[in-house]
C-alpha cells in the first residue's frame, strides 16, 4: 500500500508500542494532576463576608466541613504536545487537472463477467451506459497505477442501517457505508483535498465545471451529461433543483443540512435550472466561497426525483412527511444510486452487501470503468470498538484508530509478522468535548429547564465544570501513555492554522470549581455531599445535571462515566445514560438534552470548510446553541464570534485567516464555548493487499477516510484477492 515506507510504518508501531510499555497500558487513572495555584484576589466585594464577621478561631468548623476558599486559579499555558517520535509523511500534493479530468476516451473496458452479462441481454453495452465524457482519474496522480479488477471491501458499522433516504436525514448506517453508495451524489468532492496544491476549490464531481459572475453574486456550475442512476434513469438538473428546494430548504423535512447553511446576509441563496445540465445560484454576498463547503458530499447529497417525487407532500396530497422520510426503508432493495455501489442485501444487525454499479460513471486513464472492487461487504455489531477487533482479526480490511481502548492491542497486532493490516498516524485531530445545551428555549419543557439553562449559561457554572474535570486523568485512565492528553475545546491541536497560545485553558482545580458554586449560592445543605439550590424555584434540592453519550463512541461512553464521579467530587450530582446515534439525533432536534459527550467533528481542524458550523451564524449552528421556533438569546461573546466568524469566512488570505480563526479560538476557549475533554491522534488501519492508497491519507481531515482514500481506485493484486459473496451479480431492479 504504502511502497517503501512500509518498512517504516512497521518500525514506528514497534517504537509507539515501546514508548506504550514504557508508560504502562493499563486503564485505572493515573495521579491527578496537581492543582494550578489559586489566584490571589478576593471575591467580589459586596459578596465577600466583612473580616469582623469571621468566626472566633476555637469555634471553626472541622477542615473537612469547611467552605471552599472564595478564590479561584487563573488559566494555565496549554501545554506542548508530548513527542511520539513518529513523525508525519505528507502526501504529494497537485494541481487538481494533474489529478482528474473529464473526456472521451478511445475505448472503454469492464470485467469480463459484466461484459457476459451485456452479451446476455441483461445490461446495455458500456458505451451506452458511460457519459459521452466521463470523469477520468489520470494514473500519474494513482499510487500504484492502473489496477485489475476483483475482490472485495470488507468492513464493519455499529449503527443500524434505519433507509436509503438519505437527504431526509436517514442514516443508512454510517463508518462509510454513506461514502460508498452515496456521497458520490454530490456536485463537489473535498474528501480528496488533502491531495490538492490548494484548500479554498474543491475537487469537480458531478458538476464538472463553474464560473463566477463579475459581481460575485452567480454560480453557474456545469453538470456532466449522460450520467445515469444505477436503475438506468437519467441524472439531471431537476435532481439538483428537487434535492435543494423540496427538502434542504423544506423546513418539515429533517435534513442533515438545512436553509440556514446556503444562508449570506439573511438571505437564502436560490437555484435554478438553465438547462438540463447546467445550473445557477443566486446568493445576497458576493463570492461566498464557503459555498462550495455546504455542497460537498456529506452535505448536499443529489437525490433520485424520480423516485422521491411521488413521495413528496408538495406533489403527492395522500403523502406525509413521516411518509417522504420513510419512503425508502432499508428492505426497499437495490438502493438507487450514483455511487460505486448499490446496497443489494440486508440483515438487520447482521450484514450489508453492496454490489458494483454498472453505470457508475468514473474511468481510469486507460479506460476502464470503476471501480476496481466488485463488493462492498458490511458486518453489523453494537459497538464502534468492533471494527478494530475485526480488523486485528482478519475480517475487516479497515478501521479507524479513534477509540483510544484499542490503540495498545491494535499497534501489537499490526506489528505481528502474519497482520494483514498496517497502521499509520495522523496530527492531533481527534478530539471529545462536553457540549452544553445553552438554548433559554428549544426543548424547555417547564420551570426545571428553564433555571437549569440559565444556569448552564453563567460563565461561572461552566467554568466550575471546567475546573471540576481532571482532563489529564480521564485520557490516562483511557490509554496509559502520550497518546491522549487533556484539550481546552475549539480548534483541535493538530489543526494547521492552530497556535498554542490562543488557548485559555482552565485547568483541573476542584478548590476552584468548588468556589465558584459557592459563589453562585450553592451549599450542600443536607449534608449527602451535594450542593443544594439555596433559593428559587429549585430551593433545597440538589444540583443534579443529565449528561448523555452516544454508546457506539466507546471512549464517549467511558468519558460520560468519569464525569459521574468527578462532577460529584465538585459537589455536583449527574445522571448518565448512554444513548444510540439515532436517538441523540432525535434530541438534538428537539433540544430536549442537557449535556452531551461527544467525538468532535472536522470544522475545529478545517474550520474555513464548515465556516457556517462554527457559531450562531445559522439556526442548526452550533449543535448546544440551536434555534427553535423563538429566537434564540445569545450571549454576549457570541456577538464577538460572529463578526469574526464572518470576516474569517469573508477573506482567503491565509494570514488573515489564521490570524482571525486563532482569535476565534481564544473567544471560544476563554468562555468555555463548549468544554474539550481530551485528544489524540487518529490511526489508519488498512489492508496490505490493497494499493492506490494514497501515502499520507489521513484518518479525518476534510473529511472520513472513507471519501478520503477514493476506494473506487483501490485494486488488489489477483493472487492476493479474498473470495466474495454475491459474485457475477450487480442490482437488478423490478419495472
Amino acid at each position: 500500500m504504502f511502497k517503501n515506507v512500509r518498512t517504516r510504518w512497521a518500525l514506528l508501531a514497534l517504537l509507539a508500542i515501546a514508548l506504550l510499555v514504557v508508560a504502562g497500558c493499563g486503564r485505572s487513572a493515573g495521579p491527578a494532576p496537581e492543582a494550578a495555584a489559586p489566584v490571589e484576589e478576593a471575591a467580589p466585594a459586596e459578596e465577600a463576608a466583612p473580616a469582623e464577621e469571621a468566626a472566633p478561631a476555637e469555634e471553626a468548623a472541622p477542615a473537612e466541613e469547611a467552605a471552599p476558599a472564595a478564590v479561584v486559579a487563573d488559566p494555565i499555558p496549554y501545554p506542548d504536545p508530548p513527542d511520539l517520535g513518529l513523525g508525519d509523511l505528507d502526501p504529494v500534493r497537485r494541481p487538481i487537472d494533474q489529478i482528474v479530468t473529464y473526456k472521451a476516451l478511445p475505448e472503454y473496458n469492464e470485467p469480463e463477467w459484466v461484459t457476459e452479462l451485456v452479451e446476455a441481454g441483461e445490461l446495455p453495452p458500456l458505451e451506452e451506459r458511460l457519459p459521452a465524457e466521463p470523469m477520468v482519474w489520470l494514473e500519474a496522480a494513482m499510487e500504484d497505477g492502473i489496477g485489475v479488477y476483483g475482490d472485495g471491501h470488507h468492513a464493519f458499522s455499529a449503527c443500524p442501517t434505519a433507509g436509503w433516504n438519505v437527504m431526509a436525514g436517514v442514516s443508512q448506517g454510517w463508518f462509510g457505508i454513506e461514502s460508498y453508495a452515496d456521497r458520490y451524489n454530490a456536485l463537489i468532492k473535498t474528501g480528496p483535498l488533502y491531495r490538492a496544491d490548494q484548500d479554498i476549490d474543491p475537487f469537480p464531481n458531478l458538476a464538472k465545471s463553474w464560473e463566477w459572475s463579475e459581481d460575485g453574486l452567480e454560480l453557474t456550475m456545469h453538470l456532466m451529461e449522460g450520467v445515469k442512476w444505477s436503475d438506468g434513469e437519467p441524472f439531471t438538473a431537476e435532481d439538483v433543483i428537487f434535492s435543494y428546494d423540496d427538502i434542504i430548504l423544506d423546513p418539515n423535512v429533517n435534513s442533515w443540512v438545512q436553509a440556514g447553511a446556503f444562508t449570506w446576509n439573511d438571505e437564502v441563496a436560490t437555484l435554478e435550472a438553465v438547462d438540463d445540465y447546467t445550473i445557477k445560484w443566486t446568493f445576497a454576498q458576493p463570492f461566498p466561497l464557503d459555498v462550495f463547503y455546504m455542497m460537498r458530499e456529506d452535505r448536499l447529497y443529489i437525490a433520485p426525483e424520480h423516485i422521491l417525487r411521488d413521495f413528496h407532500p408538495k406533489y403527492n396530497a395522500e403523502m406525509d412527511y413521516k411518509d417522504f422520510e420513510n419512503a425508502l426503508p432499508p428492505d426497499k432493495l437495490p438502493q438507487v444510486t450514483l455511487g460505486p455501489w448499490a446496497a443489494v442485501e440486508y440483515k438487520t444487525d447482521e450484514l450489508l452487501i453492496m454490489r458494483r454499479n454498472p453505470y457508475f460513471w468514473q474511468v481510469d486513464e486507460a479506460g476502464n470503468q470503476l471501480p476496481y472492487l466488485d463488493e462492498v461487504v458490511y458486518q453489523k455489531g453494537p459497538s464502534g470498538v468492533g471494527r478494530d477487533l475485526c480488523t486485528m482479526a482478519g475480517s475487516c480490511d479497515h478501521t479507524n484508530l479513534e477509540n483510544p481502548s484499542t490503540f495498545v492491542e491494535t499497534l501489537r497486532r499490526a506489528a505481528e509478522e502474519d497482520a494483514h493490516f498496517e497502521v499509520s498516524w495522523g496530527p492531533e485531530l481527534l478530539g471529545y468535548e462536553l457540549e452544553i445545551n445553552l438554548s433559554t428555549t428549544l426543548g424547555v419543557k417547564d420551570e426545571r429547564d428553564a433555571v437549569m439553562r440559565e444556569l448552564y449559561r453563567d460563565f461561572r457554572f461552566r467554568r466550575a465544570l471546567s475546573h471540576a474535570i481532571d482532563r489529564e486523568g480521564i485520557a490516562q485512565s483511557i490509554m496509559r501513555g502520550p497518546f491522549l492528553r487533556g484539550w481546552a475545546g475549539g480548534l483541535y491541536p493538530g489543526a494547521p492554522d492552530f497556535e498554542k497560545e490562543s488557548v485559555v485553558y482552565y485547568a483541573y482545580d476542584l478548590p476552584s470549581a468548588q468556589a465558584l458554586l459557592a459563589e453562585l449560592g450553592f451549599e450542600d445543605t443536607d449534608g449527602n455531599g451535594i450542593v443544594n439550590w439555596t433559593s428559587g424555584p429549585l430551593e433545597g434540592e440538589d444540583l443534579t445535571i443529565a449528561i448523555t453519550a452516544t454508546e457506539d463512541q466507546a471512549e464517549a461512553a467511558t468519558t460520560g462515566e468519569a464525569l459521574v464521579t468527578m462532577l460529584g467530587q465538585a459537589g455536583i450530582k449527574v445522571n448518565y445514560r448512554p444513548v444510540t446515534s439515532t436517538a441523540r439525533r432525535e434530541i438534538e432536534t428537539s433540544g430536549e438534552w442537557e449535556m452531551h459527550v461527544s467525538r468532535m467533528g472536522q470544522n475545529f481542524a478545517l474550520p474555513f470548510t464548515s465556516c457556517n458550523d462554527l457559531g450562531p451564524t445559522n439556526p442548526q449552528s452550533p449543535v448546544w446553541h440551536r434555534e427553535g421556533e423563538e429566537p434564540r438569546e445569545l450571549l454576549d461573546f457570541e456577538h464577538e464570534l460572529i463578526e469574526v466568524i464572518n470576516a474569517y469566512c469573508a477573506t482567503t488570505d491565509p494570514v488573515e485567516r489564521k490570524t482571525l480563526i486563532n482569535q476565534y479560538n481564544n473567544i471560544f476557549t476563554e468562555n468555555l464555548y463548549a468544554l474539550g475533554v481530551f485528544s489524540g491522534r487518529y490511526g489508519l488501519g488498512i489492508a496490505k493487499r490493497y494499493r492506490n492508497v494514497p501515502a499520507g491519507t489521513p484518518v479525518t481531515l476534510y473529511q472520513w477516510v472513507e471519501d478520503a482514500v477514493m476506494l473506487q481506485q483501490v485494486w488488489t493484486p489477483v493472487e492476493e484477492q479474498r473470495d466474495q459473496l454475491r459474485p457475477g451479480t450487480v442490482p437488478v431492479y423490478s419495472e
